[in-house]
């Protein structure tokens, strides 16, 4: 879920303030009537695209990883809830690293050392999960969620510079240098899902060597919406954790994805030097601290759009968290997750990239009716679905129904803010995060305690109420345009 979630639609503001420094810096033709000397590039081309795909491919191996581990934790590190609330510490740590780590770490580490520094965290999480009880896993959720902000603003950072210094080269534009540089990174990067949760299937998978059967006689009315986290069915073995040694398996294999990536990192990956200036000299500021919060205050938008990004993440830690172990687990076994989360991921992808290109020729608002219609219609569905082994393909259309939603809700949401918020867009963003986070960490903080209907019910006052924020957002810009439109007007028949 880390396309989540973990920063990856949350660096725009960074992206806008690295491209603007970068046009400004290194004019090619002429800079106020005057001629200037030649931009001479550290890189050529070719190595220029060599660091693109290293990063994306260490990417994919490290959240190869990542991924599927954090979806597993519902089902695999259940007891007392230390799976659950290893995620919701993880995003409190996150909310904490965004407003100071990575401007930090990067002055003094560069943009290269910073990325495989910040990758061990993920290393340590994997680790901890071979033992996972209070001791190890909070403490390495902290390390991770630290890690994360500035392992993401870094490859910002990274692919922006180049994707200037490459439109340099080439005579393109620089703006369109830099979205393919990032949609070729999450073209690759989304390859993770795939692999990842194929991983965790393949070694949980039922076959006479490991040991593991299908139990048909499990008492299905307690999974789906009916599943209660506090008094599990104990009849049902589908919901006992694998083997030990399986376990020990997929945490190796998991570790080595996350070593891999380390070693790519930091062995392939060509130094750059960013230029210092006054946000990058490596002091503890509360600068940004303080933007976010003014700009939350300031602006009745981004007050109205809170419901929704929190939804953001609400939604996203119920379907790794509840949708893989209340529907999943509790009636196929926790060998089907990767399958199914699989089928979440590719059309999720897909969907992404399509809706992201179609929104220039329709707008926002019917892609919001389209999440509100789709997620909306799948709660409802798993409101009253009592789950059937028998009838598995219904596990894949809600998880891909669930996919299309989710795209719409992440792209949008982000378009959004850059659309509204183009001259504050670093708090706007900061902003974004904090309350996607908030989202994840009150999900996950009550994961273990309450109903599966009674978390679909949060879900959908958030999903509703954060719509009709949407809405009331809308309608205000609409009427600001409409104002701005008649003053003009006045102004030119005057």
């Amino acid at each position: 879920m880390e396309r989540d979630i973990l920063l990856n639609r949350s660096t725009e503001a960074d992206n806008m303030a690295h491209k603007e420094k970068y046009e400004m810096n290194f004019p090619t033709k002429e800079a106020n009537g005057h001629e200037v000397e030649p931009f001479t590039c550290p890189m050529t081309k070719f190595q220029i695209l060599k660091n693109l795909f290293v990063i994306s491919f260490g990417f994919v191996f490290l959240f190869t990883a990542y991924q599927s581990m954090a979806n597993l934790q519902s089902s695999l590190n259940k007891e007392e809830g230390v799976g659950t609330a290893s995620l919701s510490t993880l995003y409190g740590a996150l909310v904490v690293s965004c407003m100071f780590v990575p401007p930090i770490l990067i002055a003094h580490l560069g943009c290269k050392w910073t990325m495989p520094l910040s990758m061990c965290g993920y290393v340590f999480y994997m680790g901890a999960n071979v033992y996972a009880v209070w001791e190890t896993m909070l403490p390495a959720a902290i390390i991770l969620g630290f890690g994360a902000a500035p392992l993401w603003s870094a490859k910002c950072a990274y692919l922006t510079e180049t994707g200037v210094w490459y439109a340099k080269l080439t005579g393109q534009s620089a703006d369109a240098t830099i979205n393919r540089f990032f949609g070729i990174f999450f073209m690759i990067f989304q390859s993770s899902q795939i692999w990842g949760n194929l991983i965790s299937s393949t070694v949980f998978s039922i076959t006479p060597e490991n040991g593991t059967t299908l139990n048909v006689t499990n008492d299905l009315n307690k999974c789906g919406a009916n599943f209660d986290p506090t008094d599990p069915p104990t009849n049902n073995t589908n919901l006992k954790k694998p083997e030990q040694e399986q376990v020990y398996l997929l945490c190796g294999i998991y570790i080595g994805c996350a070593v891999v990536a380390v070693i790519i990192i930091s062995v392939l990956l060509d130094k750059i030097i960013l230029e210092k200036d006054e946000e990058r000299q490596g002091r503890p500021s509360p600068k940004l601290l303080i933007a976010t919060f003014k700009h939350l205050i300031s602006s009745p938008a981004q007050l109205l759009l809170i419901p929704l990004t929190i939804y953001s993440g609400v939604e996203q830690a119920f379907l790794s968290g509840d949708y893989t172990r209340s529907y999943i687990t509790c009636s196929l076994g926790i060998w089907n997750v990767g399958y199914v989360m699989i089928c979440y991921g590719v059309v999720d992808a897909i969907c992404s990239f399509a809706f992201g290109r179609m929104v220039q020729f329709v707008g926002h608002i019917p892609f919001f009716i389209l999440a509100f219609i789709v997620h909306g219609g799948v709660q409802i569905t798993l409101l009253f679905w009592i789950p059937d082994p028998d009838a598995i393909v219904i596990f894949y259309v809600l998880a891909a129904l669930w996919g299309m939603g989710d795209a719409v809700i992440q792209t949008q949401i982000n378009a959004f803010y850059g659309f509204l918020f183009k001259k504050d867009a670093e708090p706007a963003f900061a902003n974004y995060r904090l309350w996607e986070s908030t989202g994840f960490i009150f999900a996950y903080a009550y994961n273990d305690f309450i109903v599966t209907n009674v978390k679909l019910y949060i879900c959908m006052a958030f999903l509703v109420v954060g719509m009709a924020g949407y809405g009331t957002v809308e309608i205000m810009q609409r009427t600001k345009a409409s104002q701005s439109a008649d003053i003009t007007k006045y102004e030119n028949d005057e």
